[in-house]
């Protein structure tokens, strides 16, 4: 028993080193993944999802060493959430650490037309972009007002609002409809009662 808890809670590597490793790991996921693109927040294929599935498996060893005990790992999470803590706090309070860490939205479409210059900044295809529109329902770019890549890799897109002309249009277009469809009725209900009448007689 003795044995059990001493290999549960007796420390394989000094106090400092565990809260320092985690703090290192941390900044430096932090500006890897912040040189690396928004993209790969955005997770737009499957390439994305590995990467990051991967990173946590890459950096499990840097952080916790040689110590496998519960107390290193309590160590080693708690010292994670303090600078998590730390970090989001500062960028709540300053708008220059927020562009510093996180950077800025990207305009990909305004008004129906791609921004290929921003395509190409932020490694995002076409194919990638109009598959994220049809996740949210959106069937062609074109109806799209404007399309924004949020610093938290997040695809935010506006459809465009239909203008008074075309409204008033597509109003116009489904009456006459409507009225098409009512004259083919009546027209179709005359030759029926045509036939129901007796040779000779004409219907009135």
């Amino acid at each position: 028993m003795d044995h059990m808890w001493h290999d549960m809670f007796a420390l394989g590597l000094p106090v400092a080193e565990k809260i320092i490793r985690p703090i290192l790991v941390y900044f430096f996921l932090l500006i890897g993944l912040r040189l690396a693109g928004k993209r790969e927040l955005a997770q737009l294929n499957p390439f994305d999802f590995i990467v990051l599935m991967t990173l946590s498996n890459t950096v499990q060893n840097a952080i916790i060493g040689d110590d496998n005990t519960v107390l290193g790992g309590m160590i080693g999470a708690a010292t994670l959430l303090a600078v998590n803590y730390g970090v989001v706090r500062a960028t709540r309070s300053s708008r220059f650490l927020q562009r510093l860490l996180a950077g800025r939205g990207d305009i990909l479409v305004k008004d129906g037309v791609i921004q290929k210059d921003h395509l190409d900044r932020e490694l995002i295809s076409k194919g990638e972009l109009l598959a994220a529109a049809h996740k949210q329902g959106i069937m062609s770019l074109k109806e799209v007002e404007y399309c924004v890549l949020e610093p938290t890799g997040t695809l935010t897109f506006v459809q465009r609002k239909p203008t008074t002309e075309t409204t008033r249009h597509d109003q116009i277009m489904a009456l006459l409809n409507k009225m098409s469809d009512a004259v083919d009725k009546l027209k179709k209900a005359e030759r029926e009662i045509g036939t129901d009448l007796p040779p000779g007689q004409v219907a009135s």
